[in-house]
């Protein structure tokens, strides 16, 4: 049961949410719990966007950023944030299920994302604190540093939407994927 309130529509939410909620249904043709229920704070919402849309013109492909947030998702244990994921990752990303599957276990079938997924991992298990091996580990898979850096904001960022959905109890609203340690 959602523990924060989640605008049944556009129209329900705030009004300087709405063209940004509108944005958001023009480009994925709904609008997501996760985003109606951040609409309570246009702030938030603003900033959400901002971040995702900017890292979306960034260097990583979109595959290896749905490789990332499943990984994130996984660590923290966010069946929202799995759920669209994995409807993401199959439906947009073309990901396989078993890519999905070594995804949620850091991982991947593809030598170079799974350098990436691999690091991601490691910064969220280690909140930031890696070692130069693994930085070195990522470069030498091809990473340069601008890359790195987008890696870091990808686990940020999906952090922040785990977190996020955890406290607020967002209602699943795409077919439902558990993450395997969630409460």
């Amino acid at each position: 049961m959602p523990r924060i309130a989640t605008p049944s529509s556009i129209a329900d939410a705030p009004a300087t949410t709405q063209p940004m909620l509108r944005a958001v249904e023009k480009q994925l043709g709904v609008v997501p719990n996760l985003f109606r229920m951040v609409a309570n704070s246009p702030a938030a919402l603003e900033g959400y966007l901002g971040m995702s849309g900017a890292l979306a013109k960034g260097r990583l492909p979109a595959p290896t950023r749905e490789r990332i947030a499943l990984a994130v998702a996984e660590i923290n244990g966010c069946s929202y944030c799995l759920s669209a994921h994995t409807y993401l990752g199959k439906n947009l990303a073309k990901l396989g299920d078993a890519e999905m599957i070594a995804n949620r276990h850091g991982g991947s079938t593809d030598p170079k994302a799974a350098a990436a997924v691999r690091f991601a991992a490691k910064v969220a298990h280690a909140r930031g604190h890696v070692g130069d091996e693994d930085l070195s580990a990522v470069r030498m898979a091809g990473y340069d540093d601008g890359e790195i850096i987008e890696i870091v904001q990808h686990v940020a960022l999906n952090t922040w939407t785990n977190y996020i959905n955890e406290v607020a109890g967002t209602e699943i609203d795409f077919p439902v994927v558990a993450a395997r340690d969630a409460a």
